[in-house]
């Protein structure tokens, strides 16, 4: 009796070409993605790549390196390698600064990764209104009479903004250099964008997207690497920071007017010799951005430090810079805090090192509070925060919502009655990795207060959460949050 072999179908030969080369997949990024990442970064991704082979491994292709360009980086190390050269004095002048050791110590590292000094002589006014900031900023830029650098991570052309608008067309109109950036895909979601393009190409403002997304012009790169900064500096001599963008406080969205949701921001004014450094990093982006040197105007900036006013130190950081500037300068004031630690953040999503930092604080007897949203403006960031409450409260962290539907997006903290921090950085993963933001550290128990004062009005209207009752939720929002933890570490 004869035996009869059947040949394989295609289809079947077609099963085994798809098995094998879901299998040389799943064992070529068991040893790629682990490097260089944090290993919860890396097991989120190799789950999204084992459950989902091909759309996980299309995703990772595409988020999965977040290093900017060849050029970008040339640019940003020549610019710290120029820096460093031309304030070995300045710096050897602030390291006699008399506080505590802790502080010393935190100058130091901000010097040693971000490569600007401390400066004195500096004043600082916190702007805590909406509309007063945006106004504020329009009235400084009619005092122009040589430049205006404007960066900020979103931009629109909006009854709220247009006093600002104005006051920038103004000022180029009569020959003063205004340069715009704005990130390209931060404003291009926001409604209205073509028209504010419109505008500014009928205005003589130089402007440019920050980070374009351009194909078609060869302007490629991960999508989510950002520039999330915020930056106003007129003429060398007054700047701004803090976490406000320019639009109107509902953000352009119709949900959010129909609700009543706002956003509740803090800004900075500064003068004195840190504005200088705020330039820097404008020259730097626009640079980054234009290839045009702006070396003529920062050839008027001296660097110099006074024994009065406000001791200010900035902190860029971003994919710019491999050391995660913001994340370790964090980590260190939250670990020399010994008596009591206020943190603003709309977006807290800390990794290990930042978790285990502010509940060791709380755990060996500093004062922790933590002011976020009740309800934020982005679901699955907004579920990823909530899956840390539970330990943030079981070490002693003091959690309070500020009231819905307002949306805190304020981002700073106070460390003691000595150190005080604003900027555009949040405390989640991506603005540690992902966007390039700017901090700014100010040493003054003045300053303190008055961040206290704006830490203690937000106590006043929100209501504080406790640990039985977060406990004890519903089981499903429980389960919403722990899917959504597994979303933030996808870098």
């Amino acid at each position: 009796m004869w035996t009869v072999f059947s040949v394989p179908t295609s289809s079947v030969w077609l099963s085994v070409v798809v098995a094998l080369i879901d299998l040389v997949i799943r064992i070529v990024v068991l040893g790629v993605i682990p490097g260089n990442r944090r290993p919860t970064t890396a097991m989120a991704w190799l789950l999204c790549i084992f459950f989902l082979p091909y759309i996980g491994l299309a995703l990772f292709l595409m988020f999965g390196n977040f290093r900017l360009s060849r050029r970008r980086r040339e640019t940003q190390a020549a610019v710290n390698l120029r820096i460093v050269e031309g304030t070995q004095e300045i710096a050897a002048q602030v390291n006699a600064y008399e506080g505590p050791a802790w502080v010393n110590s935190a100058i130091q590292l901000n010097r040693n990764l971000g490569f600007f000094p401390a400066l004195g002589g500096n004043s600082v006014e916190l702007i805590k209104g909406y509309q007063q900031s945006l106004d504020a900023m329009a009235a400084e830029i009619r005092t122009a009479s040589h430049y205006v650098n404007a960066e900020f991570y979103i931009m629109s052309s909006d009854e709220s903004t247009d006093n600002l608008f104005r006051a920038l067309e103004e000022a180029a109109a009569r020959g003063v250099r205004v340069r715009v950036l704005f990130d390209h895909i931060g404003s291009l979601r926001v409604p209205g964008y073509r028209k504010m393009i419109h505008r500014l190409k009928a205005s003589d403002i130089q402007w440019r997207r920050m980070l374009p997304l351009l194909p078609v012009k060869g302007q490629w790169r991960r999508p989510d690497l950002r520039n999330h900064r915020k930056i106003l500096v007129v003429d060398g001599r007054v700047g701004y920071t803090g976490s406000q963008n320019v639009i109107e406080p509902s953000y352009r969205k119709k949900a959010n007017h129909k609700v009543g949701r706002e956003w509740v921001e803090l800004m900075a004014r500064l003068e004195g010799p840190i504005v200088g450094t705020l330039n820097v990093m404008f020259a730097t982006d626009w640079s980054s951005e234009t290839e045009e040197n702006l070396e003529s105007q920062l050839a008027t900036h001296h660097w110099d430090s006074f024994t009065d006013g406000v001791l200010c130190q900035v902190v860029p950081s971003g994919p710019g810079f491999v050391t995660e500037n913001n994340l370790r300068l964090f980590n260190t004031l939250l670990y020399s805090a010994e008596e009591r630690i206020t943190i603003s953040s709309p977006y807290f999503v800390p990794d290990d090192s930042l978790l285990y930092a502010i509940t060791t604080a709380a755990q060996r007897g500093v004062r922790v509070e933590l002011f976020v949203s009740e309800k934020g403006d982005q679901f699955l960031v907004h579920h990823a925060q909530r899956s840390y409450y539970e330990a943030l409260l079981r070490a002693g962290v003091r959690i309070f919502l500020y009231p819905k539907p307002l949306v805190l997006h304020a981002k700073h903290f106070t460390v003691d009655e000595d150190v005080a921090i604003i900027g555009s950085s949040n405390m989640d993963m991506r603005s540690f990795s992902l966007n390039l933001e700017v901090s700014v550290m100010m040493i003054d128990k003045d300053v303190v207060k008055d961040m206290r004062d704006v830490e203690d009005a937000y106590r006043k209207v929100s209501r504080e959460l406790h640990f039985d009752e977060w406990v004890n939720r519903p089981v499903l929002a429980r389960y919403i949050d722990n899917v959504a933890r597994l979303t933030a570490t996808l870098q």
